[in-house]
């Protein structure tokens, strides 16, 4: 799962990036509105952090922004102690919860886990795609007969296709989301790990199998 900061104390920003990837989420943060939009208008977020309080675009532009583009990926709006008006106004303008500054980091996790649960439809940190499903505590690959293990990146990038079933996911969306905007993967890498996938897929006797859309990316669908 890959998470925006979007909060312009650098500092607590730090601390949000390095307390969220202890707990393996993939984090990006940026520390202005107009930075914030544009980070989370790639659709590579399953969640966003923001601040209302930001230089360039306040977090309700920007949620504002996102919204009416109909991204629907979990908001969470972070507000200070006086800022009860920007909280109501941030609800009704489409922001999933609110957390009031400052705040344990044990809530902020645990809302975190909830707002990513509903966003996947998750039950009990299980996706599940006609007879497969992904635990992501255990990173277990399961059919109704067997189950194994997957790698980091394997999981990852399963996770990716099973959280949009039947979707096409790109490549170039792959590798941002999985290796970063910065990395210099290249298409073969994401390919022998989509066979890497496949093989395991064939080994647990699933009828679910990863389609090529040639020349664009991989999608989750079932033997047909």
């Amino acid at each position: 799962m890959k998470i925006l900061i979007v909060e312009d104390e650098v500092r607590l920003a730090l601390a949000l990036k390095k307390l969220l990837e202890k707990k393996k989420y993939l984090v990006d943060y940026v520390t202005d509105g107009l930075s914030g939009f544009e980070y989370a208008n790639t659709g590579l977020y399953d969640l966003i952090i923001l601040d209302i309080m930001l230089p360039k675009m306040d977090g309700i532009e920007v949620l504002k922004n996102l919204r009416s583009l109909k991204f629907t990926m979990p908001i969470l709006m972070l507000t200070a102690k006086d800022e009860i008006e920007n909280k109501v106004v941030g609800l009704d303008t489409g922001a999933d919860d609110y957390m009031t500054k400052p705040f344990s980091t044990e809530e902020l996790l645990a809302r975190v886990r909830a707002l990513l649960r509903r966003k996947g439809e998750i039950i009990d940190d299980v996706l599940t795609y006609e007879g497969v499903s992904l635990n992501l505590k255990k990173s277990m690959l399961v059919s109704e007969t067997d189950s194994i293990k997957l790698p980091l990146k394997e999981f990852q990038i399963f996770e990716m296709l099973i959280a949009n079933p039947e979707q096409i996911i790109s490549k170039d969306r792959i590798i941002e989301k999985i290796w970063g905007s910065d990395s210099e993967v290249e298409f073969n890498n994401v390919e022998v790990y989509i066979s890497f996938l496949r093989k395991k897929l064939q080994y647990l006797g699933t009828g679910v199998k990863i389609k090529t859309a040639r020349g664009i990316g991989y999608s989750l669908g079932i033997i047909k």
